[in-house]
């Protein structure tokens, strides 16, 4: 049975309407990454950029360029670890968040 609709839209309308929703992405984003599936992670990120502040305040508020910024988060991109703290910071002060870690066993 073919999705009636695109996939991505539902998600950005969804993280645009619903503020859990964005804190979700954000955490499960990261958590991929930190388990080893950094392209999960990257690619939440990326839906959660495009459905919030946008590559182009994001660009401004890390002080890159948007290209530089998309790139990063492409399939292909590994950005620094200095790049990515400053992207999942600006990410957590434009949705007022404050993040913690735990390890489970």
């Amino acid at each position: 049975m073919p999705l009636t609709r695109d996939f991505r839209t539902t998600i950005m309308e969804r993280a645009q309407r619903d503020r859990e929703f964005r804190e979700e992405l954000l955490r499960e984003s990261l958590e991929a990454m930190l388990n080893g599936n950094p392209q999960v992670g990257k690619d939440m990120l990326r839906d959660l950029i495009n459905a919030t502040i946008g590559f182009d305040e994001l660009a401004r508020r890390v002080n890159k360029s948007p290209k530089s910024i998309m790139r990063m988060f492409s399939t292909n991109g590994n950005p620094y670890s200095n790049n990515l703290f400053s992207v999942i910071e600006a990410i957590r002060q434009e949705e007022g968040v404050r993040l913690e870690i735990a390890a489970v066993r």
